[in-house]
């Protein structure tokens, strides 16, 4: 059992940038993809992002990519969402999960409880 806690949602203006965490209480964490989803009110979760168990492969949303970056460091457990430019579209529940990873919510087994993300216009 993998528990995931997020941290570092926030408010931000439109423009701005803001980096979330995501540590992972076990070892095992290094062995998973680990993948970024959001939720906004009203709307079903989306996939933001995926980074394979090693780091040298990331894959995005079309809406993130270019403004985003998945990144993770095993040493430590722990995995980031560095986000930039951020638009009030991106304004959401961000989440974070391990598994084997790919686009698809199915495709990851561990989540976390989620860190809210406000972004003002």
């Amino acid at each position: 059992q993998v528990q995931l806690v997020e941290s570092g949602g926030g408010l931000v203006q439109a423009g701005g940038n803001l980096r979330l965490s995501c540590a992972a209480s076990q070892r095992t964490f290094s062995t998973y993809t680990m993948g970024w989803f959001r939720q906004a009110p009203g709307k079903e979760r989306e996939f933001v992002g995926c980074i394979s168990w090693t780091g040298r492969t990331t894959y995005y949303a079309d809406s993130v990519k270019g403004r985003f970056t998945i990144s993770r460091d095993n040493a430590k457990n722990t995995g980031y969402l560095q986000m930039n430019s951020l638009k009030p579209e991106d304004a959401a529940v961000y989440y974070c999960a391990t598994g084997s990873g790919g686009s698809a919510q199915n495709g990851y087994n561990y989540w976390g409880q989620g860190t809210q993300v406000t972004v003002s216009s």
